[in-house]
């Protein structure tokens, strides 16, 4: 039963750790210049879980504010450490909590279902056929 799936993802140093129970809701990935930016990398990939989902959080964090494009506040929260982005929150959506999805380092982890900010996308990103993208956010 998926929701008896329980997934702990962490820090490039392991102190900070988010851990989850059942599959997330929505995985996405973004190539929005910000998670460019966020993950060092060409893209971001967010499992989102309900909040429910959320089994515990420990470590050392910091936080971090800022508004996305569609003006609403992006709270991401950091190991203080290592400054690994591990997961936020996003104004708009409170039932909602996001993961990096590669913090999981799960390759069991749901591969994504859309690809958002494509209009950012670097020409050479080759996507799996059939997935579905868009220029932006979806509406």
């Amino acid at each position: 039963m998926t929701d008896d799936i329980e997934r702990e993802a962490s820090c490039v140093c392991g102190a900070l750790r988010v851990r989850t129970r059942g599959e997330p809701k929505l995985v996405s990935s973004c190539c929005c210049t910000a998670c460019q930016r966020r993950t060092g990398s060409f893209f971001g990939v967010t499992c989102f879980f309900a909040n429910e989902q959320i089994r515990d959080i420990s470590g050392p964090e910091t936080v971090f504010r800022r508004r996305g494009d569609s003006g609403r506040e992006l709270t991401h929260h950091f190991c203080s450490n290592c400054g690994t982005t591990l997961y936020w929150t996003r104004e708009g959506q409170p039932g909602l909590t996001s993961v990096a999805g590669g913090a999981f380092a799960d390759p069991g982890l749901p591969g994504p279902e859309r690809m958002v900010w494509t209009e950012n996308r670097h020409p050479w990103i080759c996507t799996p056929d059939g997935l579905p993208q868009f220029p932006q956010s979806p509406p």
